[in-house]
Parts: C-alpha cells; structure tokens; sequence
C-alpha cells in the first residue's frame, strides 16, 4: 500500500514541534551489536547484522500494515487561537499541519466537527529507535498509534518485534501528572524499592512516559539503577504509554520518508528534551525503554491515553506465562504516588477490576486522601469528612469541587475502601513495612488471597508468584506460614519450575518444607528436566549429538522418554569414563516395584546432582548435594564429570567455572573423608573401595584416578590404604631389611622376624606365612628388583663377554627371560577385571608411558636378535641388543618411583624434558644458522655429506661446550692436517687458503666476529635461559611434586598388587595357570576385593549412614569457619551498623506515629461522647424537654486514621456502615454503557434528603420471549401494572411487605441504587428467584463423614456457565407457573424434574428476601428463597438418581460437588445462603 504523506512542518516554537529530525547512525545497530558475544567471529556478525537488517525490515513492513495513526480530514476553525494567536482547527492543529483533502472536504461541507467522523485512521509514521540528545549511547524504541488500536496488536508489537520478554509482574504506576514535592527519604524508599521489584521480577513498569510527576520520578528510580549496576544484570523494562498530541518536539519522532530503502537500515529519532520551551505540552523522559504514544487526531489534549493503557493493562494481566511447567496469569499492580481526579479514576477501575492498589502515604493528593480514610469504617467515610480531607490536600483547586464532584469522591471513595484486600497503604517507618518493594509483593498476596479458590489452588497460586518473581524472602514470611500446612506432593510441579528456571532458594524452601526427592524424582520428572535444558550448556549438545547418531531415534518426532534416560546415560558414561556401568536403563521400568525400578530410584539426589553439574549451575548443585546419601562419591563425580566438559568447553568464563567448581567438589570430597578418617580409619578406607551401584558399580577410589583428583588421592588416609595394600597381609611397621633379609633367607619366616597383620598367620609357621609373604606387593615388587637386576647383569655380560656367533647357553637365557617379560606385558594388556573391553584397556595400556617404554624395548630387541641370528648382520644385531640393553636401563625408573626420595626428583626430571625441547628448538635455530654460514665461509663445495653434517651441526654443537674450530681464526692453520681436494676420507676438506703463501685466504676477521656472537648467544643467553627454565620448572613443580608423587604410585601399588607373585623368568609358570583359569575353565577376571569391594546391603546402608552423619558435621563445621572468617565478621558488623542507623533515622517517624496513634484514640473517645450527647438530645427532644431550634449541632469525629487496615480485615465481614446494598450501587451497570448516579452510604436510604440524587433511566431490551414489563420511560404503558399484589402470572408482592410507589414506579426497600428504570430485569418492583441448595455429607474412601475442626464437611451441588467467571447455586429465575429455575433444568434431565420438585417441597427454607444483585434499580430488584435439600444418607435412592441424572447434563455447563467452605468461588450472596445451611446442618464452613 502506498503511505500518505506526512503533515508538512509547522512552527517549532508556537506549536511546540520539533526541527527536521536527524538520522542517528551510529547508534542504530548499537543494541544489536552489544547483545551480539565477543566470540563471535567477524563473518558470523556480518551475517547477524545482514539477518537484523531483514528482521527490521520485516517489522517495519508489519508495524505499517496493522499499527495505524489518527488524522483530521475536515479543518473546521477554531473559536480559540493557539498559543502563538495562530488560527487552528477544531482538533487544535493549524491549518498548514493538515493535508491537503481536509482543506477541500465536499463530502463534508457544512458539517459540525465531529472527532468520530472528521478523524481517519492511516498508517503510522513514527516509529522505530529513539535516542536522547545528551543523554549518551542509550536507545529506546517508540510508536505512535491510534487509540484504538487493539491490545492484541500492541502486545504482539511489544513482545515480538520489540523482542521483550514475556513478564512476570506488571506495574502500573499512576499518580500526578505534575512535579510534586515528596520528602526525600521516601523518595528514596520509593526508588530503591521500585526498582528492586521490577530487577527481582523481571517486571514491566508502565507509567505515563513524560518528564513530570510521577514519570519523573520512575524514570529517575531507572535511572540511578542504570548507573549503578552491572551490564550483566540487564536493563528494566519502563513502558510509557503517552498522548501523541500532548508531546512536545514529536516532530523528530517522525519519519522523513518511508520508503522501503530507507525501512531496511531502520530509523533512530534524535529527540530533545526541552523543557523551558514545552509550554503546555510535555517532553518524553529519556529514563524510559520504550514508548506507546497514543494518537487522536488533536493537538493538546491529554488524557487520550488512559483507555488505551487500561484495556492494555487488562490484555497483558489476562495473558498466561509459563515456564518449568508452571503457567500462571500475568499478575498486576498499580501504584498511586500523590495524583488528582484523573488518578482517583484510575484508582476505581483497578479496584472494580480487581487490580491490587498500593498507595504511597506521604507523596500527596489523592494517595493522602486515600491513605487517611483507609483503615475507617466506611459508615465513618461521609461526605463532610470527604470535603474536609479535600480542603487539606487540595488547597489551590478546592473552590473547585462542586458538590456533585464530592459526592462522586466519596462514593468512589467508599468502594475502594470497601475492598481493603485489593487496597495496600504504604506507610514509611509504619509496622515494619522498610521498602516498597515487600509492600507490593505483599499487596498482590493479599489480593490473590482474597480471590476464592477451590482447596489449596490459592496458596498454590500464590506460590507460583513468588517463584515467578524469585522472591523467596516473600515465600517465607507470605506463604510459609502457619495458616496453611503444605502437602508434599503439592510441591513437586513448582519445585520443577524452581530447578528449570535455577532459583536454587527456592529448591532449598521446598526441601526445608518436606518434599521428598524419593517421590518427587520420577522418570517424568527427569524427562522433562533433561527435556529442559539451559540451550547454551554444552551437555545439551553432546546429547543432541547423540540423538542424531541413533538410528532408532525419529529426528522428525519429540524424544521419546521411554528412551530419552539411556541417551542421557550415554553420554553421562562418556563424561564419567567407560569403567562405569549406564546410570540408566535402555527403557522404561515400568513397574515400579521391578528391581530395575529400584536401582533407578535408589539415589535421587544423584540424578538431580548430575542435572545440575552438567549445566554448571554451582548454587542449585550444592543444595542437592547437601541431600545426597553417597556424598564422597558424588562430588568425586561431579568433579570428573567438569572436568570431561572443560575438555571441550571453547568459553574461556564457563571453562574457569567448570575448573573452580571441580576443584570445589573435590576440597569437599576431601572434608567429608577427612571426618571420616578421623573418626574411624577402617571404616573410611571401605568408603574408598565399595561399589556404589548408583554410580555405575565404580568406587571412590576409581573416581578419584580417573578425574586425576591429586588433592583427594595424596589424602593421608587414602595414601595409609594404599600403603596397607602395597604391604598385603604383613604389617607395615616391618622393617625394609627385613623384608629383604627374608627375601635371601625365607626360612627366617618361620621365626617372629616378620610380623603379620591377622592373628592366624602370626600364630601358625610354615606354608600359609610363606606363601602370605611372597603375595604382598611389596615382596613381589624387591623380588622382581631383584630379578630385573640380574637380567640386566646377564644381559651386560652376554653384550660385552659372552656374544659368540652361535648363542650360548647364557644367552638363551636371555631370551628365555625377554619371553616371560612379554607374557607379562601381554597379561597386563589383557587383564580387564572391570570389564570395559579390549579397545578401552589397550586405550589405557598404551596411554601410559612406561608401557610405551616396554613395548619398544622388546620390539627393538626382537629386531636385534633377528639380525643377530642372521650372520651377516651379527655386528648390527650387537649394535641393536646394545641400544636396546639402555632402554632397558631407562626402565629402572619406574621402579625408583615408589621411592619417597627418588620417585619425586624422577617426576621432576619428566617436566624438565619438556623444557629442554623447547630449548632444542631455539638452539637449533642458532647452531643451523652459524653452522651453514661457517661451513660456506670456510669450504668450497664440500660434496661429503657426512663431513658437511660434521661441519654444520658437531662442530657447531661441540663449540658450545669450548671445543673450537682448528682453522676459523687462521692460527693453527696447516695444510697437512687436511685434504686439499677432499679425498681423503678420514681429513676434512682445507678451508679457502692461498697455496703459493700456505695461508688462509678467508676472512678471518668475518669469522671470529660470528664465533663470538654465536658463543655470547649460545653459551650465555640460551644455556642461562634453559637454566632459568630448569630453576622455575623445580620451583613449579616442588610444590606438588608431593601429590603427583603419591598420585602415580597408585599405579604402581595396583601394578604389582596384581601381578602374580612368581619374578620373571618363573613368572611363565603364573601365565601357564592363569590360560588355564580363563581360556580352559572359562574363569572371568575380577578385581581383588581390598581394590573393589561389593558389601552386603545392611552393612552398606550402615556404612552410607555413617557417611552421611558425618557429612552433616563437615557442612556445620564449613558453616562455622565461615562465620568466623574476617571479611564475615565485617560484613555482619556492616549490616548491624545499617539497620541500626536505619532504626535511629526512623525513630522520629516512630515517634510520630505513636503521637498519632494517641491522637486517634482520644478521637475515637470523642466520637463516642458525641454519639453518647447525641443520644441524650435526641431523648430528651423526644420527651418535649426544649426547643428544637436550641439543639446543639453535634459535628461527626473521625476515628483513628492511624490503623493499617490490613489489621481490621473483620470490618470488611461486619462493617456496620455496609448494612445497605452495595452491589447494586456499583456505579457501573452491568452489560452496558451506563453509569449510575453516584450515591454514598449515607445517602441511600430513602428518608434521607438527597436535593441534587438525579439518576439517569435505563431499561434494556431482553432477548428471551418471555413475560417482561415494557420498555421505554414513558409512565402509561406502565400505568396498568398492579403493585404489591398477583399481577396476572407475575407475582409483585414483596416478601419484606408493602414497598411505596412513586410517580407510578415501585421504590426499591433497600434505598437508592443511582438508577432508575427497571434495566436489564424482567419486571418493575420484585423478582423473584429460587435457589436449590442441594447437599450431602462429605466421605472418605471408608464411607465415614470428613470433619474438620470436629465438625462435618459437607458437599454442595454446583454449577458453571461457559460465560461466567464464578460457580453458582443451580438455581435463578422462574418462568411463570413453573416451580423449577431455568438453570436447574438444563443441569437435570428431564424425567427427573418432577421428583426434584418433591425434594424442594420436602426441603427446609433458609433464606427468604432481597439480593444484593447489581442488576438492581431504584425501581426494580431480585429477591430469593432459598431452598435446602439435604442428602444425609449415601445409600440415598433419590442421591443415585441425581447422580446419574447429572452425568447426562448439558456438556456447556460445569457440574461438580464442591466441599463447602468460605474460600469457595461461589458469588456472594449465594456464599451467605451457603452459610446460613451450613449452620443449619452445624457443618464446618
């Protein structure tokens, strides 16, 4: 569609428009660029930007199709001038700001103006970025649009191309429109909390987007929170909702061109903020985000917005958020600071639509007036006291109310008050309330309490707001309470909207108020946590990697989660290492008695702990591992489980946070097994080997070396069980001599030269001690010292004495020996008593370097004795076994590593290696580079390769070391020692000389200058650098040499644990027994038990319980060196020293209020003495005692005004100045457009003059076909109705008596309603209704009646339309001659009406009388009989009946049995019939 073009400029200063507005480039992408990630790289932004252009594109495109803006199209002239004297039209705007049609209008020539005909609707042209001039980088988002643009539209604007999250509360703040005056501390009070609320929330504020008033005060809240917080908190979302006309310098706001090629860069408005040359309009504050500006086509005009921003407010309040499962309404509150009319109004409508209201005492006008009546009767909130608060707070516009407009204050006065749950008075320093921000949160509790739910929906739904706001601080104080006891199960939908949205207070309330992990961890419940994942965590991709590998999966389909847990244990076993078993089955255990089901469930806390540690969440994992029952296991875990995924992490933040947190998991591995150890040393050491089924049948120990914990595993507990294992069943306090000396000498054995552990070894002599000697590692490791030494003499000798052409008889030897090594190393390849396959062993076989070592040695050696065996390459296979005979030396260094004084110089020497290739590579550099330039100085063509390699890179090397070169300064230079043309093999090549002089002909001058520099750079830089390197690596790694050290001797400690007894070359023996156990009699590996341990299961729950007591010891412990830290200590000094100085700024206040509060109460007595003088008057005027002109006048006292009326919450049941009808003086009409006459309390009843009561008639048309009075408010046609008698089938007698009629109209018994007419009722004067009250006992499974508070609970029949919000009783109007109400019939079929209309005529009448109904008029109303029909039997026949009769009813309307109680969602008067039955019956209600 082609877009109109804009109004052409006017005056900037007479009609307050702005100049032309500029593009602002710069700042246009800046929001996309600072949300775009620092990772990122160029191409990838280039291709974000390219991809936000299209979205602007889009949105602008959509924003012109559906946004539309308000223009006048007929200039009618204005009687007043503008403020400049210039001729304006009816809308305001001169005659050049209109377009060209409306200055020739022939369709409406001679017409008055008119704003619903004369103004038109188009498409917008202002909108897109704003940015304010002086106000830095900051840019919000703007729109202009019709005032009647719906608020669907507007919230798809908002959410969708204004990408604005979905929020959690809404505020509305409303209140004076003007700068005011508010006293600075609740000033502050009120911007702190504020903004608090709106950061903890995730709130929309919406305010009126101006520069003044109460906006001003917003956007300042905004903007000191800008200022102080971090970029990574966000910004708060602050929405104003303004009328376009009312706002100075719009026109900056306006497009210059809409052409598409302009759309696809966007728009950024430059605005400025002027506020000397506004006038009567106003500036936009430049502390908002956003700004909805409200168009009707006039100029000046303010207050447009108002409807717009109600029905908006309304739109967004009805909108449903879910998240974790959890889907709650979009709760919303308004706060009123100071205010006039236009703020009283805004008041009503929240609180006639149930909208919670918090008022700020103190900040003026209306909120005062408010704040002042709050807590009083609403007998006491009269007229005279109304015009009096007036006269105080509104002191400059006070002549102005007339009395009309005070009876309309106080009436709207009245029902705001009357409503004191949705009504909240903020009063600084008053009952505790210190912040704003606990006052709303506390306002919309209150509010949703008031609301009637069915059972525990209330709380639940108070609940869901607290964890929707992460305001735990308000769950404990609000919800947590006494009044209601929380089931756990009731808990477990939240709990899992606490873990996915990872508000870990929450987590902990929930667990500190009795849920149990055992029930609420289901294979749901994991399915959809795992279904839930952070998207950015990068378990999410791994799993996702997974699901697309699997053949099974459908890709097209949701994950099915009968399968979606076996891919989660996939790559959980991938992360914890393939020695574990799958933490879950392939599919679902169905039933949930099945042992498969039992080991699933066995460990709930785990299957949170693991959900928590994959997405790094370090507040939620430490609630959870609070609760786990395998502790030291589980944080062993977990820190394997981080350290996996920092493996791959590519963001340097979450790769430090995944290291600290492992390193955290294992200092708390570490606590819990320290108190372990301390308290009982041999039951620690079993925690270390149990197979912990929960973790994949692994053990502590296991965990610790595969997530290389070197902290944990040079623990002294975990290194004294390593050291009992290393001595078997020997003693460790047995000398190393002894040993040894048993060792040359075993039948020493027999004597008490060895000490064993076990009492029977000790005792017996013979076999058993020799054969337990022998087993322990630490024998089997000397003696295979002592083996190995002896091959490597008699692999010496053979080398250098005995290595004949034919092998002798030593030499067979050796190779025999080399054989039984091979065995062994082919043994230890194959040895999987874990059972994690070939490919995984050979895996772990190869990572490690000794074995490395080993499989080359014997390869070289294989190598060497077949060409030793080959005479021709004898001398080569020598050369061979020789370089092999050193490899094998080399190997004794693994062995010295169980030395406490070797093994850690030994780990010092592997980290030096490094260092000294990278030195190699720099020397390298230097000894390449002076070689080659010495040698092409030097020689001519040398064509040797092996004397070029000597000349380039050994001398070079050996010049280092200060051997230096024979003929480089021409000194020693002799043309015998080499050979002129390089023939000689044995010479080198003579360097360039002149033979006729027999002297060198190079330039040796060249030559010492680079032998110099070569020497200064080699021998003094990089051999003082590798010297420093050296230096800074022993510095390095001294510090943990200790726990490397005792990490790795692990290894070796499993190694020869399990390694046969027998040294090689006897050790072939060991292997012959072994192919027999697993080849021939197929015997399956397994660990030894002191490594792997599996208990019995009470033992094991006995040890787990043990771990657990002192695990609770460890955190009180942790708790307390906490509190003890300095900086802990401080901080709490810090925050005593606040709330004392905030006790004593507030002590004042305090006292004031005691004053007031004094002040209230002599009040009080006053008012009563003058009602009690009053009283003795009017006696003795009644008994002829004086004059009545001699009467005193006796002015009403007010009562105290100094009460919360959160604590008179009983006058809201028992006000005695609510005995009138209240419903039925709502000022607005039901179903319609008419506003009643306002009428107060004390005006309604009929006696009581009322000069100015004029109310407005209205009677509507109905659409059923049934008997009605006519229509209209002409008295004739109503001329021959009969009052207070039968008129024909309509009965107009009144069950409270004869009513009076005046002017040809009933009067309504009750007082003025503000409405005459009959509305939308049927007849003029009483309609009557009746209403069923159909109820049973309520019963358990057991058949017997439910009690509560000792009394019976009864159940009660009712029903919902598909139009209605609330239940009702089945019953309501009666067609004439018929006995049952038209809604009981649709409920019940119709074979059973006729035996329900016995039950009625066999009930009992409770009620009988007017309804308070707000379809009544002055002239027409409803009265009731209520009817109980009591089923006290369950084997009822007449019960049966209805129960099956009830099956079959209308599927439109709902039918249920409803427990009766006070929270019931029932209308209220209904609830008052319901509760006079119950007392009836002595029922619980």
């Amino acid at each position: 569609m082609e877009p109109l073009a804009p109004r052409r400029a006017g005056s900037k200063q007479e009609e307050g428009f702005g100049g032309q507005p500029r593009r602002v480039a710069e700042l246009v992408m800046l929001p996309d660029l600072r949300r775009s990630s620092s990772g990122v790289s160029k191409n990838k932004k280039s291709q974000y930007l390219l991809s936000n252009c299209e979205e602007q594109e889009n949105s602008s495109s959509w924003i012109l199709e559906n946004i539309k803006k308000k223009e006048c199209v007929y200039f009618v002239k204005s009687s007043t001038l503008s403020d400049a004297g210039k001729v304006v039209c009816e809308c305001g705007y001169p005659r050049e700001q209109h377009l060209a049609e409306a200055m020739n209008p022939y369709a409406f020539q001679g017409e008055e103006w008119d704003p619903k005909k004369h103004v038109k609707e188009m498409p917008t042209d202002a909108f897109g970025d704003i940015a304010f001039r002086d106000v830095g980088q900051k840019v919000g988002k703007y729109v202009r649009l019709s005032q009647d643009t719906p608020s669907h539209i507007i919230y798809h604007l908002i959410t969708q191309h204004w990408d604005l999250d979905i929020p959690n509360l809404l505020i509305s703040v409303t209140g004076g429109a003007k700068d005011f005056n508010m006293k600075p501390r609740l000033k502050s009070i009120f911007r702190r909390g504020l903004v608090k609320v709106a950061h903890t929330t995730g709130a929309w504020i919406i305010t009126g987007g101006t520069h003044a008033g109460v906006m001003k005060q917003v956007g300042e809240a905004v903007r000191d929170f800008s200022l102080s917080s971090s970029r990574n908190e966000g910004e708060l979302v602050t929405i104003g909702i303004a009328t376009w006309g009312a706002v100075h310098n719009r026109r900056s706001l306006i497009h210059p061109t809409l052409l598409p090629s302009h759309l696809q860069g966007g728009f950024c408005a430059e605005y400025v903020v002027d506020e000397e040359g506004q006038g009567h309009l106003t500036c936009l504050d430049s502390n908002h985000s956003h700004f909805i500006l409200v168009d009707d086509g006039t100029h000046g005009c303010y207050g447009v917005e108002i409807a717009l921003r109600t029905k908006l407010e309304k739109f967004i309040s009805e909108q449903t958020k879910e998240r974790g499962g959890v889907a709650i309404k979009i709760p919303i509150v308004c706060v009123v600071l100071e205010g006039g009319p236009g703020t009283l109004q805004t008041i009503y409508n929240a609180i006639t639509n149930g909208t919670p209201c918090v008022i700020v005492e103190g900040s003026g006008r209306v909120a005062d007036v408010i704040a002042q009546v709050a807590s009083l009767p609403i007998s006491e909130i009269t007229i005279s006291l109304i015009q009096q608060k007036l006269s105080m707070f509104f002191q400059e516009m006070f002549e102005t109310f007339t009395e009309s407009r005070i009876v309309e204050w106080t009436k709207k006065i009245q029902d705001i008050v009357r409503k004191r749950q949705l009504l909240t008075i903020f009063r600084e320093g008053k009952d505790g309330q210190q912040d704003v921000d606990v006052a709303i949160l506390q306002a919309l509790l209150k509010a949703s309490r008031s609301h009637d739910h069915f059972g525990h929906e209330n709380w639940d739904h108070q609940l869901k707001l607290a964890v929707a706001w992460n305001r735990v601080d308000i769950a404990r104080s609000e919800i947590f309470t006494d009044e209601w006891q929380w089931k756990p199960s009731e808990l477990h939908t939240i709990m899992t909207a606490a873990l996915i949205s990872n508000k870990p207070e929450f987590v902990k309330l929930f667990l500190e108020n009795g849920l149990q992990l055992k029930e609420f961890v289901t294979w749901d419940t994991l399915s959809s946590l795992y279904r839930n994942l952070d998207p950015s965590c990068l378990f999410q991709y791994k799993l996702q990697k997974v699901l697309a590998e699997d053949p099974e999966h459908p890709t097209a389909v949701p994950a099915d989660p009968r399968v979606h847990m076996h891919f989660v244990a996939q790559v959980l076993r991938e992360l914890l290492g393939d020695f574990t078993q799958p933490l879950y089955p392939r599919f679902r255990p169905y039933d949930q008695d099945s042992s498969g089901d039992a080991a699933f469930k066995r460990d709930p806390a785990r299957d949170l702990l693991i959900w928590a540690i994959v997405q790094n969440r370090r507040k939620l994992a430490e609630i959870i591992w609070d609760q786990s029952q395998e502790c030291i296991a589980a944080a062993l875990a977990c820190t394997k489980i981080l350290k996996e995924l920092s493996k791959e992490e590519e963001d340097t933040d979450s790769l430090e946070e995944m290291l600290a947190l492992a390193d955290e998991y294992e200092h708390r591995a570490i606590g819990v097994f320290t108190e372990c150890y301390r308290k009982d040393e041999e039951r620690a050491q079993k925690l270390l080997v149990r197979v912990s089924q929960a973790w994949g049948t692994t053990t502590c120990l296991q965990l610790a070396l595969e997530a290389k914990d070197m902290k944990f595993m040079s623990h002294g507990g975990v290194q004294a069980f390593l050291t009992k294992v290393w001595w078997g069943q020997l003693c460790v306090d047995n000398g190393l001599w002894r040993v040894i000396l048993c060792m040359l000498a075993f039948p020493l054995l027999c004597t008490h030269l060895i000490s064993f552990r076990e009492k029977r070894l000790q005792a017996v002599r013979g076999l058993l001690r020799v054969r337990a000697f022998f087993s322990a590692p630490v024998v089997i490791f000397h003696v295979n010292i002592l083996s190995y030494f002896l091959f490597l003499c008699l692999f010496s000798y053979v080398l250098m004495v005995d290595f004949q052409p034919t092998p002798s008889h030593c030499e067979y030897v050796i190779y025999f020996w080399l054989f039984s090594l091979t065995c062994e190393e082919l043994r230890q390849l194959f040895y999987d008593p874990d059972g994690c396959g070939l490919r995984k062993r050979a895996f772990l076989y190869f990572n490690d370097f000794w074995n490395k070592l080993d499989i080359i040695a014997i390869l070289l050696f294989i190598v060497g004795l077949t060409c030793r065996l080959i005479p021709a390459l004898l001398y080569t296979g020598r050369v061979l076994l020789s370089l092999d005979f050193i490899m094998f030396c080399l190997r004794l260094m693994h062995i010295f590593t169980v030395s406490k004084t070797l093994g850690p110089k030994i780990i010092i020497v592997k980290r030096m290696m490094k260092d000294v290739f990278f030195f190699i590579f720099l020397l390298a550099v230097w000894v390449v580079s002076f070689g080659v330039a010495k040698q092409a100085i030097l020689i001519h063509n040398e064509s040797r390769v092996d004397w070029i390699f000597r000349g380039v890179i050994y001398q070079s090397y050996l010049t280092i070391f200060g051997q230096m070169p024979a003929y480089i300064d021409g000194v020693n230079f002799s043309l015998d020692d080499c050979s002129p043309n390089g023939t000689e093999p044995y010479k080198p090549k003579c360097p360039e000389s002149d033979t006729n002089l027999q002297a060198p002909a190079f330039p040796e001058w060249l030559t010492v200058i680079l032998l110099c520099l070569y020497l200064l750079f080699t021998n003094i830089l990089l051999l003082n650098l590798l010297i420093a390197m050296f230096n800074y690596t022993f510095q390095q790694v001294q510090e943990h040499t200790d726990q490397i050290w005792k990490f790795q001797r692990h290894d070796l400690i499993e190694e020869y644990h399990n390694r046969p007894p027998a040294p090689p070359p006897f050790i072939v023996l060991s292997h012959l027994h072994l192919v027999v156990k697993r080849v021939i009699l197929k015997i399956p590996a397994k660990r030894h038990k002191q490594l792997k341990n599996k208990l019995e299961e009470s033992e094991e729950a006995a040890l787990l319980f043990w771990e657990t007591y002192l695990k609770e010891n460890y955190l009180q412990n942790q708790q307390y060196q906490q509190q003890q830290r300095p900086e802990q200590k401080i901080q709490d000094i810090s925050n005593k020293v606040d709330a004392m100085v905030d006790l004593l700024e507030m002590e004042h206040v305090k006292r004031s209020g005691s004053v007031e509060q004094r002040l209230a109460s002599l009040e009080e007595q006053v008012t009563q003495t003058a009602r009690a003088l009053h009283w003795i008057v009017k006696t003795l005027k009644d008994g002829g005692f004086g004059l009545e002109a001699d009467v005193p006048t006796l002015a009403s006292q007010k009562a105290s005004e100094g009460q919360d009326p959160e604590l008179h919450s009983r006058q809201e049941e028992e006000d005695p100045g609510d005995a009138h009808h209240v419903n039925a003086r709502h000022l607005l009409y039901p179903s319609s457009l008419i506003t009643r006459f306002p009428v107060p309390n004390e005006k309604v009843p009929w006696e009581t003059e009322f000069l100015i009561y004029n109310p407005p008639f209205y009677t509507a048309e109905r659409k059923d076909k049934g008997v009605v009075d006519p229509v209209g408010s002409a008295l004739e046609p109503l001329s021959g109705i009969r009052y207070n008698a039968v008129d024909g089938p309509v009965d107009r007698r009144s069950s409270h008596g004869p009513y009076a009629v005046r002017d040809g109209l009933p009067l309504n018994p009750m007082g003025r309603t503000g409405l005459r007419g009959r509305g939308a009722l049927r007849y003029f004067g009483p309609n009557h209704s009746l209403q069923p009250v159909v109820t049973r006992w309520r019963r358990n499974q057991d058949g017997a009646i439910c009690r509560k508070s000792i009394k019976k609970m009864l159940e009660v029949l009712v029903m919902k339309l598909p139009i209605s919000e609330h239940w009702a009783l089945p019953g309501g109007s009666q067609e004439p001659g018929e006995m049952l109400p038209r809604k009981l019939k649709q409920v019940l079929q119709r074979e059973f009406w006729s035996s329900f209309q016995s039950l009625l005529t066999q009930g009992v009448e409770v009620y009988k009388g007017y309804v308070d109904d707000p379809r009544n008029t002055d002239n027409a109303w409803i009265e009731t009989v209520a009817v109980s029909v009591h089923f006290a039997d369950q084997n009822d026949v007449e019960l049966t009946r209805l129960d099956s009769h009830l099956k079959h009813h209308d599927p439109k309307i709902s039918v249920r049995w409803q427990v009766v109680d006070k929270r019931i969602p029932l209308y209220a008067n209904h609830k008052t019939i319901l509760q006079k039955v119950a007392t009836l019956f002595g029922a619980y209600y």
